[in-house]
C-alpha cells in the first residue's frame, strides 16, 4: 500500500503567495492584501508567514493605526497616511500607536512595494475594500478567537478585552468583512487550508490549496 500523501511544509502559503503575485495592482503600483478576522484568530502569524513567502513583503498592522480612543474609528487616518500616497506611487508615512504609552510615535516611511499586507481587525471594512487586490478572512468563530486572544494576553489585559469584545461585535455588525472575503484561511492540525470565500470565483468553502506546516497561535 502506498503511504498517504503529505504536502510539503509551507505548501498552502506558497500557493497563496504565487496567486497574490499574479494579481493586478490595486492601489497605485501596490497590490494591497487585507488579512482580517476576529481578534485572536491568528492574523498576525499568518500574515508574517505569507509575507515571508512573498520575499519579505511589508506588513501594515492596524494595531499601529488604531488607539485606545479610536479602536475602530481610524479610517480617515489610514486613508490619509497610507492609501492616498500609495495610490500616487509615493512613500507613505504613518505614526504607529504605542499601546503602553498611549500615544502616537514618530512617523515611519513605507515605500510602495509590489505587495503590502494590511493585517488587523477591520482590514476588510467597506472604506478599504476598493483599494484591496485580495481580502483574506481568518475563519475562526469569534468565541474561540476571543478565548485564544485572552489566553495569549493574560490577566494583565483582561480589562482591555472586556471593552474590546463588545466594540468588535458592534464593528462587524455595522461593517462586516467575511461576506466580502475572496478567500477563507483555516488552521488545521497540519497547518493552514485556504478556501474560496463568499465572493470567490470557485464557489464558497472549496479548498484551493493543500495544508502546510504546524500552525501557531497569535
Amino acid at each position: 500500500m502506498n503511504p498517504p500523501f503529505r504536502p510539503a511544509p509551507g505548501h498552502a502559503v506558497h500557493d497563496l503567495a504565487a496567486r497574490v503575485r499574479r494579481l493586478s495592482p490595486s492601489c497605485g503600483p501596490v497590490r494591497l492584501v487585507g488579512v482580517d478576522g476576529h481578534a485572536g484568530s491568528g492574523k498576525s502569524t499568518f500574515a508574517e508567514r505569507l509575507a515571508t513567502a512573498l520575499d519579505g513583503a511589508p506588513v501594515l498592522r492596524l494595531d499601529d493605526i488604531a488607539s485606545h480612543d479610536a479602536l475602530f474609528d481610524w479610517t480617515g487616518r489610514l486613508l490619509d497616511q497610507l492609501i492616498e500616497p500609495f495610490s500616487r506611487g509615493r512613500t507613505a508615512y504613518y505614526a504607529p500607536y504605542d499601546w503602553r504609552a498611549r500615544r502616537f510615535g514618530s512617523p515611519r516611511p513605507v515605500p510602495p512595494a509590489p505587495v503590502i499586507l494590511v493585517e488587523g481587525v477591520g482590514a476588510g471594512r467597506r472604506a478599504l475594500r476598493p483599494h484591496l487586490a485580495l481580502l483574506l478572512w481568518m475563519d475562526l468563530p469569534p468565541q474561540e478567537a476571543w478565548r485564544r486572544g485572552r489566553s495569549r494576553d493574560g490577566e494583565e489585559q483582561r480589562e482591555f478585552w472586556d471593552g474590546w469584545v463588545p466594540a468588535e461585535r458592534r464593528h462587524f455588525a455595522d461593517d462586516p468583512s467575511r461576506p466580502f472575503a475572496d478567500l477563507l484561511v483555516r488552521q488545521r492540525d497540519e497547518g493552514y487550508e485556504v478556501l474560496a470565500g463568499p465572493v470567490g470565483t470557485d464557489g464558497p468553502d472549496q479548498p484551493l490549496t493543500h495544508g502546510d506546516g504546524p500552525p501557531a497561535v497569535c
